[in-house]
């Protein structure tokens, strides 16, 4: 019954106005910046590697940040996610979460932008920002309940996006790949996070600069495995993509088939599942990296979406479409672990496990850290240690719980969260606009 009621609710807030207002916030984005996310995307890695920025306040470095953003986005929404996305909504799915991702980039760029130029320094002497932040004083004050709404939606979201569903998945997977009980995965998995907990965000900068690059890398070249072993199959599998975005996708074994609608809503809400665009989440971490210029952390901070969805959900995406997986009776990480274990039949779904675990992990703390934020802005720094032994102890039961309507739950409150996010980056884009207009032609007459 409750499950049902959700779903109702789901298909309020995920229904035509929503993706109207996240794809036309990024959309407009992307035309008032003049495509500068396609246009300066060579431009943001340069950042990463020269190392430019590092001279600016803040606690941890740039590329610290986007591997703390990049720790919540890259999870199981890549896995789990983009084969939800595809097992209702079908190939076509995947079409609309590159249209997300496009948009999103800009979504990502100004959001670091605003998060920066209206970040504070809290009672530790530590750097804060993010929506709420540049709500508030973006704004002003007669916008504070805007603000309270992204700060108490934010903090109860992480519960389900960053935590129990990330933790439900974990000791899943760990239980049918490995026979782990979930009782013992759970364990590990809380003492672990809250050991990461305990330093705080530049704890969480160096776990997530450490693991991010290389279980990414790993992820990629598994699916590179199972691409090149289907390599005659790609090009048929990128028209059918195209082809049901726009046309309903007939039944095909056990898929019931799907209406375009199904296969916009899937994909958008996957996609925002996945990389965030739009949340608000990810420019609470960009707001503590060490930087001179709201637009260079913008450059940086816009790669995470580009990382997130164009490259390792794309790849998800094929995978499981070259394969056929989609049109079988698997839903969900155990689609992404059959369409591996096609290829290597002795160890793939053992390999999408252990990928599945350590993108939940990162996720789980550095959607630990989002919350925490979220909470400080409405009850102070008193609520940081309170916050943490929450956090910790909800990432046993959602292991131990299993995951029910976890993901319904997370879908509803990603809406509410971006929301109130949505409405500040439209009212505020012309302070993005101005910022970057002046930031790069300050650049040009230097160089």
């Amino acid at each position: 019954m409750l499950e049902l009621y959700i779903g109702k609710i789901n298909g309020v807030v995920w229904g035509p106005v929503m993706l109207c207002l996240i794809l036309g916030t990024g959309l407009w984005l992307t035309l008032g910046l003049r495509f500068l996310p396609l246009r300066k995307l060579v431009f943001g890695f340069k950042q990463l590697g020269r190392g430019k920025g590092r001279g600016g306040e803040g606690d941890i470095s740039p590329f610290g940040a986007l591997m703390t953003s990049l720790s919540a986005t890259v999870g199981t929404g890549n896995i789990a996610g983009v084969a939800t996305a595809i097992g209702i909504g079908g190939p076509g799915a995947l079409f609309w979460m590159w249209c997300t991702a496009l948009v999103g980039m800009a979504t990502k760029y100004a959001e670091a932008v605003l998060a920066v130029e209206y970040r504070e320094t809290d009672d530790r002497g530590r750097k804060v920002g993010g929506p709420m932040y540049y709500i508030k004083e973006g704004l002003g004050q007669r916008w504070l309940w805007l603000a309270t709404l992204f700060a108490i939606f934010g903090m109860l979201a992480g519960f389900g996006i960053g935590n129990t569903v990330q933790a439900s998945e974990v000791a899943r997977v760990l239980d049918s790949s490995f026979d782990i009980p979930k009782a013992v995965s759970g364990g590990v998995m809380t003492i672990m996070v809250g050991g990461v907990l305990l330093g705080g965000i530049k704890a969480i900068a160096r776990v997530a600069t450490s693991l991010v690059p290389l279980m990414a890398f790993t992820y990629l070249c598994g699916c590179g495995v199972v691409l090149i072993a289907h390599l005659g199959e790609i090009p048929g599998a990128l028209q059918q993509i195209v082809i049901s975005a726009f046309t309903p996708t007939a039944a095909e074994g056990g898929f019931a088939g799907a209406a375009v609608l199904v296969a916009i809503r899937m994909g958008v809400a996957r996609g925002i599942f996945s990389n965030e665009a739009g949340l608000g989440s990810a420019p609470i971490a960009h707001a503590a990296a060490k930087t001179d210029s709201p637009v260079r952390q913008g450059s940086i901070a816009m790669l995470g979406t580009f990382i997130d969805t164009l490259i390792i959900c794309s790849l998800t995406g094929l995978t499981l479409i070259v394969t056929n997986v989609w049109t079988g009776d698997q839903h969900g990480a155990a689609m992404t672990a059959a369409a591996f274990a096609s290829v290597m039949p002795e160890w793939g779904d053992k390999f999408v496990a252990i990928i599945l675990a350590l993108f939940a992990f990162t996720t789980i703390i550095g959607w630990s850290y989002y919350g925490e934020r979220c909470a400080e802005f409405l009850f102070g720094t008193k609520v940081i240690v309170p916050y943490r032994i929450l956090w910790t102890a909800v990432v046993f039961v959602g292991a131990v719980k299993g995951l029910g309507i976890a993901w319904l739950i997370a879908d509803t409150l990603n809406a509410m969260m971006a929301i109130p996010n949505l409405i500040a980056l439209v009212l505020l884009s012309p302070v993005v606009f101005r910022l970057t207009r002046a930031w790069f032609a300050e650049q040009s007459a230097e160089s």
